[in-house]
């Protein structure tokens, strides 16, 4: 190649990445107003490489999703590769097991299969957002955690990497059906979803009525909508909601299509969106920083055009009427008060459907509760299953992250 040619591509290409990095610039500044306003005080106060040296001392310290279960794979139905882990329950003492009636009840006199609770993650997440949870779950009941689909360590959708098919949240549904296939093919579930892993659970119900009806035994929605996405404000002023609804879509699909380019100038903008995911994952400042920087690395994994790829989904999103279906099992409905994501006005909707549902709203939290305040989403998830038979009265469920006072959260039921 001549020097002159060279020169030519290294233009062409710089020339794309400025138009992709202005494309982003535009979407990210409005979204991210009050974000960049507290990187910009940050950037005047603290260099670029001790904020460098920072997340690599948070990275090697953190000792969040680090734990690890038994792996397995399940195959959806358009071929991708679904990755999933497993942890076992230690064996109960009988004894114990003799204080649940509702497990009797559920099994009858045989040997009852062991309860599998089935944890599905959010938009932009993995499993290890369940981090604290599955701490201290950890050998009282069997649990699966898994990847959704192009997140974490599951494969790329084929339909849409392969065959341009759009992403949907039935698709999602069943995707969840492959893996209970794969991981507990038999026996009682408990279904537990936050954000979009909660849609994904509404869409198995949808389109697997019978599975609800006959296995899943308890169901938990945290910080998820049921449907009217496409009226969220994220916190933003009228003027601003509506030009991020009207350029967003159409932006995320061209950075899709720069992904390479766009994920250098995410590398190159890492303080900016640390501002931009920390507002809209967290209520509180005094959130741990390396809980902070954990759900960073988290988000910043998931490739940009997946991003974009899954984003449109949601606006279709509307299982109303799939929530009937849970109408007769423990319910639990949480969400951060704080939510800028999904609401916690959604999860009120959810509840008003479903009367008998335990309704927790956590006052200083946003849309990662379950980092933000893991001893209250723990602490409810622990009362569900044993309401749903699916630990035994007397166990003991361990406590993991900070404590707080029982008046942090609002209940109804």
């Amino acid at each position: 190649m001549s020097e002159s040619s060279a020169a030519a591509g290294a233009s062409g290409a710089f020339g794309g990445w400025r138009r992709a990095t202005g494309i982003a610039g535009a979407a990210i500044g409005v979204v991210a107003a009050g974000a960049a306003a507290t990187v910009a005080v940050e950037r005047m106060t603290v260099g670029r490489n001790m904020r460098r040296k920072a997340r690599l001392a948070l990275d090697s310290a953190g000792p969040y999703g680090s734990l690890r279960g038994t792996p397995g794979r399940a195959y959806a139905d358009d071929g991708t590769e679904l990755y999933y882990e497993t942890d076992e329950a230690d064996d109960l003492d009988p004894a114990a097991e003799a204080l649940s009636p509702r497990r009797r009840r559920l099994f009858g006199l045989k040997d009852p299969a062991p309860v599998t609770v089935v944890f599905s993650h959010g938009y932009c997440l993995g499993q290890d957002c369940w981090h604290f949870q599955r701490a201290a779950l950890r050998g009282v009941v069997r649990s699966v955690y898994w990847d959704q689909r192009s997140h974490g360590r599951s494969g790329r959708g084929v339909a849409q990497s392969r065959d341009g098919v759009p992403l949907t949240i039935d698709q999602l549904g069943r995707d969840l059906k492959a893996v209970l296939d794969a991981a507990a093919p038999e026996g009682p579930v408990v279904l537990v979803g936050h954000s979009m892993g909660g849609m994904t659970v509404m869409a198995l119900a949808a389109q697997y009525p019978e599975l609800i009806r006959d296995r899943v035994v308890a169901t938990a929605f945290v910080g998820t909508s049921s449907g009217r996405l496409g009226e969220v404000d994220f916190g933003l002023p009228p003027a601003g909601v509506n030009a991020v609804r009207r350029v967003l879509p159409g932006v995320l699909k061209a950075l899709g299509q720069r992904a390479e380019l766009v994920e250098r100038g995410r590398r190159a903008t890492a303080d900016l969106f640390a501002g931009v995911i920390k507002r809209y994952s967290f209520a509180g400042r005094d959130i741990d920083p390396a809980v902070a920087r954990f759900a960073e690395r988290m988000i910043e994994s998931t490739p940009i055009d997946v991003v974009a790829e899954f984003y449109p989904a949601f606006t279709d999103h509307d299982k109303t009427e799939a929530l009937a279906l849970f109408a007769r099992q423990p319910v639990l409905v949480l969400a951060g008060v704080q939510d800028l994501v999904t609401p916690s006005e959604h999860s009120e909707a959810i509840a008003d459907l479903l009367p008998d549902a335990e309704l927790v709203l956590v006052p200083d939290a946003g849309h990662l509760v379950m980092l933000e305040h893991p001893e209250v989403v723990t602490d409810r998830l622990a009362d569900l299953l044993t309401r749903a038979g699916a630990v035994p009265a007397g166990a003991t469920v361990g406590e993991h992250g900070k404590a707080s006072n029982a008046s942090s959260t609002a209940q109804r039921g």
